[in-house]
């Protein structure tokens, strides 16, 4: 293979003949962690590939916690609906092409790579001109989102599906205007990005509340939710709120999910099938049912309950409280904030009937992990018998002792607390004082803390990549 040239240095095309090769000349780029506050790049780059975002209409999904859960519900019901949907979602936890999804699969290798080729050389002329400029070149997100939007204009689909990847207004995906505008549940998160308390960081969510949609949002504080109805009083669009104008009537917990009746903007829709577990989920669900009729119908027009319930049928969210061995039970959940740890444990503990938890947990920087493990403490105190900090591969990973010294802070015992930078070795670990303990039936692992943690552990225990 050719040397990869320097960013924004015009080249012609070449041939790769994998996802990796092409996924390590984009890991070449500014990573995604490295928000840039800019839209214009990401417009440049579209406007020259013939406006490929502009080939289907949107509905945009952005919030703090639960966006890929609802994503993926929405997707399912925009099927059921026989609607080709073309999603896209962040981060991956196995390959790079999982955030980019045709119909619910994984864009094919061969797909993503021509496609790849196909538009390198408008990439490298979008460079060109952000240097003339005397700006950095399109980081590897935005590329990815240039990526996504070439791929769903080649199929084509009749319906893109894309999730914000971080905040909202400088998103690399705002360049794209959705038909139905989501928010899900607002909560600290990126605090040093978005800044520090709801009200600041619902202002740049509102970002993709424009001219032309329909906002749908989950149930927030009122300091987030005065900021949504002001942007879309704004923007002259239509709103309406989880518990007020629609929500979830009843939930019923069983094996393997739960039983959930819904109260939607159109119509009621009982006793659907829900194979995903907590409160939670049975909250982003109903999120999702109303951007379904927001989308559909316009908010009026009740949804077939057949659909909705063959949609449940085709419901899957890797990596959310996913049971990826039995005896004992191996739990990974891909929770990465205070909010959504307390969200899954107060789902583990309703839904999995365990009397012994060992947590093996690792933190990104960027993350609040004193908040994180005080959270942690508090929902699983009772439960944990023991805790082993570790680390993904990724360079922003806290070190595992540093965790390990945290966790005296919040409460952890000492003698309960074990340590090490390898995961395979952490799983191992946590395996063995289960199996020590004699609690293999009634004793389970959960690995959490971080998406990229989950996504490694998903990898080395085999599972499936969907």
């Amino acid at each position: 293979m050719s040397e990869t040239p320097a960013p924004g240095t015009p080249q012609e095309p070449v041939d790769h003949f994998s996802v990796a090769s092409v996924y390590a000349e984009m890991l070449s780029r500014a990573p995604e962690s490295d928000m840039q506050p800019r839209l214009e790049p990401v417009q440049l780059a579209v406007d020259i590939l013939g406006e490929p975002h502009r080939s289907a209409p949107v509905i945009h999904v952005g919030g703090t916690n639960g966006k890929t859960s609802t994503a993926r519900m929405i997707e399912a019901g925009l099927m059921a609906h026989d609607l080709r949907v073309g999603r896209y979602t962040s981060p991956h936890m196995g390959s790079v092409t999982e955030r980019i999804a045709i119909e619910g699969t994984p864009v094919a290798d061969e797909t993503f790579v021509r496609i790849w080729d196909e538009i390198r050389p408008y990439i490298a002329l979008t460079d060109q001109k952000l240097a003339e400029r005397g700006q950095v070149p399109l980081t590897l997100f935005e590329c990815l989102t240039v990526l996504a939007f070439a791929i769903f204009a080649d199929e084509p689909v009749d319906v893109m599906v894309l999730e914000v990847g971080l905040g909202g207004a400088w998103d690399a995906t705002n360049v794209a205007h959705g038909q139905v505008q989501v928010i899900t549940p607002i909560s600290p998160d990126h605090t040093a990005m978005l800044g520090e308390t709801e009200a600041e960081i619902a202002e740049e969510k509102a970002g993709i509340i424009k001219p032309g949609g329909f906002l749908v949002s989950a149930a927030q504080v009122p300091e987030a939710a005065d900021v949504l109805l002001r942007a879309a009083r704004e923007a002259q669009v239509p709103f309406t709120f989880e518990a007020v104008e629609f929500g979830v009537e009843s939930r019923l917990p069983g094996v393997g999910g739960q039983q959930v009746t819904i109260n939607g903007l159109a119509g009621r829709y009982p006793d659907l099938l829900l194979p995903l577990h907590g409160a939670h989920q049975a909250e982003n669900f109903a999120l999702a049912v109303a951007a379904l009729e927001a989308f559909i119908g316009g908010g009026e027009q009740e949804l077939n309950l057949e659909n909705l319930q063959l949609a449940c049928e085709h419901i899957s969210s890797p990596g959310r409280l996913e049971t990826l061995r039995t005896g004992p039970a191996i739990i990974v959940d891909a929770a990465h904030n205070p909010a959504g740890l307390e969200a899954s444990a107060l789902a583990l503990k309703e839904s999995f009937g365990l009397d012994k938890l060992v947590l093996v947990v690792g933190i990104l920087q960027e993350k609040d992990a004193e908040a994180m493990l005080a959270t942690l403490f508090e929902h699983y105190g009772d439960l944990v018998a023991d805790i082993c900090f570790t680390e993904s591969t990724s360079p922003r990973a806290i070190p595992a002792t540093e965790l390990a010294d945290l966790a005296l802070n919040a409460g952890f015992r000492e003698e309960a607390i074990h340590s090490t930078a390898r995961l395979d070795e952490a799983i191992d670990w946590a395996v063995g004082r289960i199996d020590d303990d004699g609690a293999t039936a009634s004793g389970g692992v959960l690995i959490t803390g971080s998406i990229t943690l989950v996504g490694e552990a998903r990898t080395l225990l085999g599972a499936e990549v969907k």
